[in-house]
C-alpha cells in the first residue's frame, strides 16, 4: 500500500495532461459515434437479435468474468487489477467499427454493439467496477464518488454527445454522410490524442509499465479475441458477424477507461493497465484484421 502511495505521488503530476483532456477527447469520440448513427442501426437489434445478444453478452458478461478470473489466476496485484476490471467494463471503441471494415465483417453489426453498449455502459460500467473493488476488498475509492455519481458524469461525456450526434446528423444527413470518413479519422485522433499523451509523458516507465500491466493485459485481450470467435463461429449467422464480434470484444474504448478511473480515484496507476492494453489490442487486432480479411 506505501508503494502505491509513494509510486502514486512520483507519476501523478506527470500524467495531469492525459487525465484533463480523456473528458474531453471522450466526448468529441462519442459525439463522432453519434454522427454516424440513425435509428436503424438500433431497430436493426430488434429485427436480428441473434447476433446482437451474442456480442452483447460477450462484452457485458463474458469479458469481466474473464478478467476477474486471470486476475485470480495471476495474483494481479490489487491497484493494477481494478485498473485491468475497468477496461474489461469498458465498451467497444469507434475503432472496433473501422477494423470491422478492413476485415470485411459486419459493419452494421459492429455499429449497434459499440452505439448500444456504449449507452448501457453509464449503468455496467458502474457497476461492474464498484462489485470488483468490494470483491477485490480496494476500500480507497474516492469518497465523494458513488456509482450514482459516476453514472451521471458517464451520461454527460457519453450519452449526452451520442444525442447530440445523432441530432446534428438528423439535420445535416448530406453534409454528414458526404464526410463520414473524415468523421471516422477525427474519432480515431481523439482516441489516440489521449494515449499519446500518456505514453510521451510516462516514456521512461514504459517498459515499467508493460512488466506490470502487460503479460495479463495481452492474455486478456487474446482471450476474448478467441472466445469472441469461437463463440460466433458456433453460434452466430455467418463469418462477417464472426470477424465483428472478435473485434468488438477485443477492442475497448480505452479514452472512457481512462475518464472512469481517474474519475473514481485519485490514483493513477489504475490508468496502466488501460495505457498497456491500448497499445497491445491495436497490434493484436491489427493482426487479426489480416488474418481474417479474406475469410468467407
Amino acid at each position: 500500500m506505501n508503494f502505491r502511495r509513494v509510486y502514486s505521488r512520483l507519476i501523478w503530476h506527470k500524467m495531469e495532461i492525459a487525465t484533463k483532456i480523456a473528458p474531453i477527447a471522450l466526448a468529441l469520440i462519442m459525439l463522432t459515434l453519434g454522427l454516424g448513427l440513425t435509428i436503424k442501426d438500433f431497430t436493426r437489434v430488434i429485427k436480428q437479435p441473434k447476433d446482437f445478444l451474442l456480442g452483447a453478452t460477450c462484452q457485458l458478461i463474458i469479458l469481466p468474468i474473464i478478467a476477474f478470473i486471470l486476475i485470480k489466476i495471476f495474483k494481479t496485484p490489487v491497484e493494477l487489477a481494478l485498473g485491468v476490471m475497468i477496461i474489461a467494463a469498458s465498451p467497444g471503441g469507434v475503432t472496433s467499427n473501422v477494423l470491422t471494415k478492413f476485415a470485411n465483417g459486419d459493419v452494421a453489426l459492429s455499429v449497434s454493439l459499440t452505439a448500444i453498449i456504449s449507452l448501457v455502459s453509464i449503468i455496467s460500467v458502474p457497476f461492474i467496477v464498484f462489485k470488483s473493488a468490494d470483491l477485490l476488498q480496494i476500500k480507497y475509492i474516492t469518497n465523494e464518488i458513488s456509482m450514482v455519481g459516476i453514472s451521471i458524469k458517464m451520461f454527460l461525456v457519453v450519452t449526452l454527445p451520442v444525442l447530440v450526434g445523432m441530432i446534428i446528423r438528423k439535420f445535416a444527413t448530406i453534409i454528414i454522410v458526404s464526410n463520414e470518413k473524415i468523421i471516422e479519422v477525427l474519432s480515431l485522433i481523439f482516441f489516440m490524442i489521449v494515449f499519446i499523451a500518456i505514453w510521451v509523458e510516462e516514456w521512461e516507465n514504459i517498459s515499467t509499465y508493460l512488466k506490470q500491466a502487460g503479460f495479463i493485459s495481452l492474455v486478456l485481450n487474446l482471450s476474448m479475441i478467441l472466445i469472441g470467435y469461437y463463440l460466433a463461429k458456433f453460434f452466430s449467422t455467418g463469418v462477417e458477424q464472426r470477424k465483428c464480434i472478435s473485434l468488438e470484444c477485443g477492442l475497448q474504448n480505452g479514452t472512457l477507461a481512462v475518464f472512469v478511473a481517474t474519475q473514481i480515484f485519485n490514483d493513477v496507476y489504475f490508468i496502466v493497465p488501460t495505457a498497456a492494453y491500448a497499445l497491445i489490442m491495436f497490434v493484436t487486432s491489427i493482426l487479426f484484421v489480416l488474418l481474417v480479411k479474406n475469410l468467407r
